[in-house]
């Protein structure tokens, strides 16, 4: 098993922060290039093009993939992963459960298994950044930015990609939302995109009985003033009456999807609750912070245990919810800025790596698989690393061009060609 294995057929925050006073210049950046008019909010016609939305999931901090999906078939994985391996399928207690004969999931990302068995959950493991950063800071910028060991390119690629493709609904007044408390940079420069934490408490606050007359009065405080603020006063607005509209309080999943109550799991029911509204938001993004596992990394109780039973569970509430349950064409992609280190260290964590994996599922997925060229074990990047033989933007690219209907890759990722790895439908 060890050289090159075609299988099956293949901390730090960068973020641009919203205060409070702050919502107008944000908008200010979303409607840049906009035209300066009122959008009509409207939840009828719906002249969605057949393209995927899609939900960008970040695991801060460096998840370990040699944990959450378990290369149990390569001979060296015992011997080097020594107390942090997880025991191979049938061998008792904590066992990992095979996928394929050679990779499993641990018992915390058993949740995942509903989904890869219906063929709707792709996993693409040895894949990452040509990128050589073990910095928190640079890696994940070197991914938000989709252009690696570039510290000046100022926009993101899921920006790009918005900017250079026409709007899914002509009249929406958001195409893109991160449900987190500002901007990643992912989304840094794209049209009408903007952070909002709570969706469900995006409104505005004070009494309810003033509030008509409340937005009333501001309409009209801007009615007069000059442009640009004249058009972004009236898109805050619209953008804030069409997020009301959409009861995401008293949102029920379908499918018998249970979220739970975590920070992670309640983004991804907004993000269910906002796709199904069908208002023209394209791009969600979403982040799970705390996979910087340098001691005592629990990989059966503790904290990586938790994280991958949040994450998992999450994620099998979104594909009964939306996938299974919907006809809306969606993709979820989910990866981290890099790896960890193949052998434990004397604190029984793992030190940052490189290789790592990355989790697509959608409804055109090629799911119920582990998309990888295993370089095996034996054959360690720096002589301690997973090496990467996939390079992100790959999968990227690839859902991009085939999923998000978008052919400019040259401008999405610039001076990289993109190559196709099988893990989405065409």
């Amino acid at each position: 098993m060890s050289g090159q294995r075609e299988h099956e057929g293949c901390g730090c925050l960068e973020y641009r922060g919203l205060s409070r006073r702050g919502f107008l210049g944000a908008m200010s950046a979303a409607i840049a290039g906009a035209p300066a008019w009122l959008p009509r909010v409207a939840f009828a016609a719906d002249d969605r093009a057949s393209r995927d939305v899609i939900v960008s999931i970040m695991l801060r901090g460096g998840a370990d993939a040699l944990t959450m999906c378990v290369p149990w078939g390569d001979p060296w994985y015992l011997p080097l992963r020594g107390a942090l391996a997880v025991p191979m399928p049938g061998a008792g207690l904590n066992a990992a459960t095979d996928l394929d004969g050679y990779f499993g999931l641990p018992p915390a990302m058993l949740p995942l298994l509903e989904a890869y068995s219906a063929g709707k959950l792709a996993i693409v493991h040895a894949c990452g950044s040509p990128d050589p950063s073990r910095s928190h800071f640079d890696a994940q910028r070197s991914m938000e930015v989709g252009k690696p060991s570039d510290m000046t390119l100022a926009t993101g690629w899921l920006a790009r990609h918005l900017l250079t493709s026409s709007p899914m609904k002509s009249d929406a007044v958001l195409r893109a939302m991160s449900i987190t408390p500002g901007l990643p940079r992912s989304l840094s420069g794209g049209p009408l995109a903007l952070p909002v934490a709570d969706p469900s408490n995006a409104g505005l606050t004070g009494r309810p009985a003033s509030k008509s007359s409340r937005m009333q009065l501001l309409s009209e405080l801007y009615a007069d003033t000059d442009e640009p603020l004249r058009s972004i006063a009236a898109q805050t607005q619209a953008t804030i009456s069409m997020l009301e509209a959409i009861n995401f309080k008293g949102y029920v999943p379908a499918g018998g999807a249970s979220y739970g109550v975590d920070p992670f799991a309640t983004a991804l029911k907004s993000a269910a609750a906002l796709i199904k509204a069908q208002v023209g938001v394209e791009a969600v993004t979403i982040e799970l912070n705390g996979w910087d596992t340098h001691v005592s990394q629990g990989i059966f109780a503790g904290d990586m245990a938790t994280l991958m039973q949040t994450l998992s569970n999450g994620l099998k509430a979104f594909h009964r919810d939306v996938i299974q349950s919907s006809i809306i064409n969606v993709v979820v992609v989910a990866m981290s800025e890099f790896g960890r280190r193949i052998a434990p260290n004397a604190g029984l964590g793992t030190d940052h790596g490189h290789a790592g994996m990355m989790l697509v599922m959608g409804h055109k997925v090629n799911g119920g698989r582990v998309h990888t060229i295993w370089p095996g074990l034996d054959h360690p990047f720096d002589d301690r690393d997973l090496a990467a033989t996939i390079d992100f933007r790959d999968v990227l690219g690839e859902i991009v061009r085939h999923r998000l209907g978008n052919a400019a890759l040259g401008e999405v990722f610039p001076d990289y060609s993109v190559v196709d790895r099988g893990v989405v439908m065409h």
